[in-house]
This record gives C-alpha cells, sequence and structure tokens, in this order.
C-alpha cells in the first residue's frame, strides 16, 4: 500500500512539474516580450483614436523624412564600411601568412571593446580645434584661427566613419569562422581550373561565405539603428535621437511609442532579409574533406600592404581612441580618488552582476524546458515551448531605447494601479515601485540581452548527451535534480561565459539606462555620457577607460575560441611557399 502511495505521489509530481514546465515557459516568455507588444500595439492603437491619429499626421509629416533620411545614409555608408574592412581582413587573416598576421588575427578584434558612443567622444576631442591634431597643425604650420579648413568631425559623415570602424568586428568575426571552415578541397578545386588567387577569393570563397557576411552585416546595422550616444553626440537625427526628443522634450508619450513602433518595424525587416538572404544562400562542402585552406606567403611591398590594410581598423578603432582616453585618464587623476567616481563604479558592477545573475538564471530554465520538452512526443504544449524560447530571443536584435520606452508604459501604469489601490484601502500612497526603481532597469536589461544567455547556454547543453538525462533518470533522479546534480556542473563554463557576456553589456548599455535609471542614480554610461554632453570630454576618460577595460574582457574570450577552432582543423598547415615557376599575387 505505501509503496502504491509512494508511486502515485511521484507518479503525480512529476506530471505537476511537466504542467508547471509547459504553463511557466510561455508565461516568461509574454513577460519578456510584453515592451514588444507594447510598443507594437501603441502603433495601431494610434490608428484608433482621433488625437493619436493627429501625433502620427504630425511625426510624418514634420519629422519621419529627415529620421528616415539620416538613418537611410547611416545605414548605407556603415553598411559599406563594415562590408569592406571586414571581409578583407578576413581573407587576408586566414588565407595570406605575412608579419604580424598573429597579433592582427586578435587585435582586429579589439574594437568590440569600444563603445561607438566613447570613440566618438575621443574622436571629437582629438580632431577639435584645441584637441592635438588641430594644435599639431597650427605649431607646424604657423597658421592661426580662421587660416585654413578642417573637417568637422561632429557630423553625418563623422558618425558614419566612427561606427564603421568600431562595428567592422561583427563581420571580421563571422566571415573569417566562415573562411577558416571552408574545406581546402573547393579553392584548390578552383586555382587547378586557372584561377588565381584573387579569383579563386571572388569565384569560390567569397561565394561560400555570403551566409555568414550577411550574418555579419545584418548585426552591425542592428546596432547602428540602435546607437544613441554617437548620433545624439554628433548631432545626427535619427528615431533614437527623436525618440528622446518626442518623450522628454515635448513630453509626449504616445508619439515615442508610436516612432519606437516604426524603428521596431525596420530592425524586423533587417530580420527578415538577414533570414532569406541566408536561406537563398546555402553551400555544402562536397565530400568528407574539412582540411583548412593552406595560406599563401606574402613577401615584400604585398605583405607591406596586407599588414596595412588590417593595422589601420585597429589603429582607428581602437588604439588612437584608447590612448586618448589613457591621455584623460592621467590628466585627471583626481578623479579616481574621488568617492563619488567609486560610487560610479559601484552602482555600475551591482547593477552589472544582477542582470547576469537574474538574466542566466532565466536563459537555464527557458533552455532545459525546451530540452525536456523536445524529448517529449510533438504536441501542442511542446510546440508552444519551443516556440517560446524563440520569442524571447528576440530582445537582442531592438534597440534598447524601442525596449525602454516598452518598459516604462506598463510599468507605469502598473504603479499608478497600486498607488491607486493603497491611497483607497489603506490611505498611503507607497510611491513609485516599478518604474522608478532599479527593477525597471533589471527588466529592461534581461529582455534585452537574454537572447546572449539563451544561445550560451543551449550551445552548452547541446553538447551534453541524453544519455546523462536518461542515466539520471534510472537513479531516480527528478527532472529538478537531473538539471542541479547533472546539467548544472556541466554547463559551469557556459553559465560563466554567458553571465561575463552579459555584465559587460550592462556596462555598455547607454539608451535603456538613460531612460530607466532612478533619480540620482548613475553609472559609468551615464557619467561619460554626461560629461561629453557639456563639452567635459576630459572628465569624461576615467568612466570610459573603465567600459573599456570590461570590454576587453569578451574580446579575450572571442579570440581564444577562434584560435581554438583554427586549431582544431584535421591536419595543420605550413604556409604554401611559391613553387618554381608560380607566382603568387596578393589578395
Amino acid at each position: 500500500m505505501v509503496r502504491t502511495l509512494r508511486k502515485a505521489g511521484k507518479h503525480l509530481g512529476v506530471k505537476l512539474w511537466r504542467k508547471w514546465h509547459d504553463i511557466s515557459l510561455p508565461l516568461v516568455a509574454v513577460i519578456i516580450c510584453l515592451p514588444l507588444i507594447v510598443v507594437v500595439a501603441s502603433f495601431f492603437m494610434g490608428l484608433a483614436g482621433e488625437e493619436q491619429r493627429a501625433t502620427l499626421s504630425h511625426l510624418f509629416s514634420n519629422v519621419i523624412g529627415e529620421y528616415v533620411k539620416h538613418s537611410a545614409i547611416l545605414l548605407l555608408g556603415v553598411g559599406l564600411m563594415v562590408l569592406v574592412i571586414g571581409v578583407a581582413t578576413a581573407w587576408l587573416t586566414t588565407a595570406c601568412e605575412f608579419p604580424g598576421v598573429r597579433w592582427l588575427r586578435w587585435a582586429l578584434l579589439l574594437p568590440l571593446a569600444m563603445p561607438a558612443y566613447i570613440t566618438a567622444y575621443t574622436y571629437s576631442g582629438m580632431l577639435s580645434f584645441e584637441g592635438p591634431v588641430q594644435s599639431a597643425l597650427r605649431t607646424l604650420s604657423g597658421w592661426g584661427l580662421g587660416d585654413y579648413a578642417f573637417p568637422e568631425i561632429r557630423s553625418l559623415t563623422g558618425a558614419v566613419l566612427v561606427m564603421g570602424f568600431v562595428l567592422f568586428p561583427y563581420v571580421y568575426l563571422v566571415t573569417r569562422a566562415a573562411f577558416i571552415e571552408q574545406s581546402r578541397a573547393a579553392i584548390e578545386a578552383g586555382r587547378t581550373l586557372g584561377l588565381g588567387p584573387w579569383q579563386s577569393f571572388s569565384r569560390v570563397a567569397l561565394p561560400m561565405a555570403r551566409p555568414a557576411i550577411a550574418t555579419g552585416v545584418t548585426l552591425a546595422l542592428m546596432e547602428t539603428l540602435a546607437d544613441y550616444g554617437t548620433v545624439h553626440f554628433y548631432g545626427v537625427t535619427t528615431f533614437t535621437t527623436g525618440i528622446f526628443r518626442t518623450w522628454y522634450g515635448m513630453n509626449d508619450k504616445v508619439g515615442a511609442l508610436q516612432l519606437a513602433s516604426i524603428l521596431l518595424s525596420a530592425v524586423v525587416v533587417l530580420m527578415l532579409v538577414e533570414r532569406i538572404s541566408r536561406k537563398q544562400s546555402r553551400y555544402h562542402h562536397a565530400g568528407r574533406s574539412n582540411q583548412a585552406t593552406r595560406p599563401m606567403r606574402l613577401r615584400g611591398g604585398k605583405a607591406l600592404l596586407a599588414f596595412m590594410v588590417c593595422f589601420l581598423p585597429v589603429l582607428f578603432g581602437f588604439l588612437l581612441p584608447a590612448l586618448q582616453l589613457l591621455s584623460w585618464s592621467f590628466d585627471r587623476l583626481d578623479v579616481w580618488a574621488d568617492t563619488a567616481f567609486w560610487i560610479l563604479i559601484r552602482n555600475s558592477l551591482v547593477l552589472a552582476a544582477l542582470a547576469a545573475v537574474i538574466t542566466v538564471t532565466f536563459a537555464l530554465w527557458l533552455c532545459y524546458g525546451k530540452r525536456v520538452a523536445s524529448k517529449r512526443q510533438q504536441t501542442s504544449s511542446t510546440r508552444i515551448t519551443k516556440a517560446s524560447v524563440s520569442f524571447a530571443s528576440l530582445g537582442y536584435a531592438i534597440p534598447g531605447v524601442v525596449i525602454a520606452v516598452g518598459v516604462m508604459v506598463p510599468l507605469s501604469w502598473l504603479d499608478h494601479r497600486i498607488i491607486a489601490f493603497s491611497e483607497s484601502v489603506f490611505g498611503v500612497n507607497p510611491g513609485l515601485i516599478f518604474s522608478g526603481t532599479i527593477i525597471a532597469l533589471l527588466f529592461a536589461y534581461t529582455v534585452r540581452f537574454l537572447s546572449i544567455s539563451i544561445q550560451t547556454v543551449e550551445s552548452g547543453l547541446s553538447q551534453i548527451s541524453h544519455a546523462m538525462d536518461e542515466s539520471g533518470r534510472i537513479l531516480g533522479l527528478k527532472s529538478q535534480e537531473v538539471l542541479t546534480r547533472i546539467h548544472f556542473p556541466l554547463l559551469r563554463t557556459s553559465l560563466i561565459t554567458a553571465g561575463i557576456l552579459v555584465f559587460v553589456d550592462v556596462l555598455k548599455e547607454l539608451p535603456a539606462t538613460l531612460v530607466l535609471r532612478p533619480f540620482n542614480f548613475n553609472t559609468l554610461a551615464v557619467r561619460a555620457y554626461e560629461m561629453a554632453g557639456d563639452e567635459r570630454l576630459a572628465d569624461a576618460g576615467p568612466a570610459a577607460i573603465m567600459i573599456v577595460l570590461a570590454g576587453l574582457i569578451p574580446v579575450i574570450l572571442l579570440s581564444r575560441a577562434m584560435n581554438r577552432r583554427q586549431t582544431m582543423s584535421k591536419e595543420e598547415t605550413r604556409p604554401l611557399d611559391p613553387r618554381p615557376g608560380e607566382i603568387y599575387e596578393p589578395v
């Protein structure tokens, strides 16, 4: 009798656990996607009310045209820059050997550690009238004010150049990974057909890497649309600056929501274009050969040209801004002894750590629920579970300002309902519980960066055999015990990696923090933005250098991962020297 009751209780517990999984995962996904739902709904609500239609009509007749024009120019310019620089550097560092190529392979990732708005501040300081470049020019030439014309960096062209040099590693990273994985057989087949190095690149390697290139360019364009600090500081009006101006300058929540919905639709279009391009451009290696392409050794002028092509993006994208930040930091050594500055560091670190823990916890829960559901029969509940994880991963493609606006509206509504209820029942006004605290910030960070954690955790779970789950069940472990006692120890590295990536991204996040931060609560990103906005660029140096140092962590992780991928090729190959009578042209 007791044994029967135990079996019945265990069976009931398993059923309740599955029911809880089937209910909780879609519920979590809906909560995570709530800001996006609010933003999308705002556009259709704007078509319903007369006042909202008037707001939308005003926006279309007065400001949308300028926002679309500047955003389109920005996307086109940045897209061309990252495409040319990213593909060229990826091919040269993969297919060629020349002096300095080993450290350039990881140095080309360094601009990822430099947020675009910080790079914009440094170039503005370097190229301003009192900056080192123009000062040196006047000293050498003897010119004075009005004797010469100097290009204005704080312009649309300047924004394109700055963002292009910062964002090209997105294309370099995925394209180089694609070139590394390409089979040597395909390249050498083209060589046997009489194709030279340049023709082999343009007609064989480049088409095979097209899906990866499309992915990298799309990621860079999404970051371009999401940027606020660079375009605002350089005086370029785009959708992100328009949302801030409408929300704070005009105090128009409806207009800000409608602008956010238009920006969100542009991001969705980019995502669809990227997916369609990948589906229409698929290439497979014939046979089982997976040997790495043998690099060509370049000498003389060709080697120098290849080195300069790879070094200049590192110089303009990282080295020069980093040197300027170090110079400002040394000029402001007193800031490092200021208690207020260390409070900023504490606020930033605590906020980033909390966001990392929350985000990784949700990612682990969602990914494990998807894994459990995938082992069952394909029913409506399992399909809903898998779709929930996919929907919860949409946030990373959405600009932070859109998420911030979508978070503020429902949390403000909830706060006012709580205040009204508390005053009517208890006669007490509890104040803003959600929208005026770091809860709103943490919610926005979770929505924005959950995708990073999900991808990292899913990658770790995919390397754990399902036989491990079955072994745990045979030993009498429940589903939650399988997670805590088997998967969790094996996923430790993936969880730490996901936490680090989220931690660093939260430190760099600016638009969402500006909108949702509580009063008298600043972070390093906000401090750098405020100092730069007051034209106190040197005072922004210490806060900016701290953000850059933190950003080096994922760059190191990515560099190590790429090195492992290249060394794990089935055959280690040495650089190919020209044979007698055979000449290799520069790529």
